[in-house]
């Protein structure tokens, strides 16, 4: 069986830029230890236990907690492509004004009809994996070579990015509406391309597993504490958060301070709020994986319960909040799965 190893800082450094120099922000539970010295120091040779099996240098820990999901295959992300509904016909190449309506294509398994995003490069979400990872950005306001190379079918566009899709001429135009929740939001989408049939189909396949998900493992009975650290803060996130809205579906039980739908910041007085029979933490860049580092390590966060009982874990911050859509959603049902038992 594959090992996991954890290195330690280096003697005398400062353990919170150690930690931020190997783990990337935005996708802390994918990065990998030092695999650059690694190649270098032992001629492009993996490491190995003596009797010859590989050793994972994966990072499995950070602040003494363990990682949900540590080596996470993003080539796993998308799901299976999707046909057509039967009398609807099918587009070739689809342009996309907002990463925000990525994740739904993923979930599709429609990643290699998008010829475009008319976004900057590297705001493609990474949890969508290489496929997407891989589409050229032509930014916001494409120069008409780049519009004339992409040449879609179809452009998906938000209220917010609209402008972006005039650089495509007389191609059909499709404005997602945003102003609704993840699903309604996937619905739509799954609309405009005619599979309104796999898109109700997915969201209810999405549901079912969660309800199974949350009686096999007596959600119910489980209070779950969600925190986000940023540089300076950390936030309670609320129930309408994404990873609260799919612990909902999970029927996951929230401690009675963070029943609110909105989130709130952790403070002097209700530092105690945060804790639960499990936390489940995550950090927003490379500020808040410092900041957060600082907190788990205090005697204060360890005086309360379920640090005590080793009972906290963290989370992939950009999969479980700034994201918000089916491939997202079962990413976070599956780290619900992997993880609502376990210890740090």
């Amino acid at each position: 069986m594959q090992r996991s190893v954890v290195t330690s800082p280096p003697a005398g450094g400062h353990r919170a830029s150690w930690t931020r120099r190997v783990l990337r922000a935005g996708g802390v539970a994918a990065a990998v230890l030092m695999a650059g010295a690694v190649a270098a120091c032992s001629g492009d040779e993996p490491l190995t236990t003596p009797d010859g099996s590989p050793i994972s240098t994966v990072t499995t820990r950070v602040a003494e907690v363990n990682i949900v999901n540590a080596d996470r295959d993003l080539t796993r992300t998308c799901l299976a492509p999707t046909a057509p509904d039967a009398g609807q016909s099918d587009v070739a190449r689809i342009v996309v004004t907002d990463p925000r309506l990525l994740d739904p294509l993923c979930a599709l398994g429609l990643g290699p009809k998008v010829v475009a995003v008319t976004a900057d490069e590297g705001s493609v979400p990474a949890y969508l994996g290489p496929q997407l990872g891989a589409v050229p950005t032509i930014g916001s306001s494409p120069e008409s070579a780049a519009a004339g190379e992409a040449d879609p079918d179809i452009v998906l566009t938000t209220a917010r990015s609209a402008t972006s899709a005039e650089a495509f001429g007389d191609a059909r135009v499709v404005t997602i509406p945003t102003d609704g929740d993840w699903q309604a939001q996937f619905q739509a989408v799954a609309d405009a391309l005619g599979r309104s049939e796999s898109g109700t189909r997915l969201l209810d396949e999405f549901r079912t597993e969660a309800g199974k998900t949350g009686r096999r493992m007596d959600a119910a009975h489980s209070q779950v504490s969600l925190v986000r650290f940023t540089g300076d803060s950390e936030m309670i996130a609320g129930t309408e958060s994404f990873a609260g809205q799919i612990l909902s579906m999970i029927g996951v039980q929230r401690p009675e301070p963070q029943r609110s739908a909105r989130s709130f910041t952790v403070t002097d007085k209700n530092f105690t709020d945060a804790d639960a029979d499990l936390i489940y933490v995550s950090f927003v860049g490379d500020e808040g994986l410092d900041h957060g580092e600082d907190v788990l390590l205090s005697d204060r966060w360890l005086d309360m319960g379920a640090p005590t009982w080793k009972r906290v874990l963290s989370v992939d911050d950009e999969i479980w909040y700034r994201s918000s859509g089916l491939a997202a959603a079962w990413l976070v049902l599956n780290d619900v799965k992997e993880s609502l038992d376990g210890n740090s």
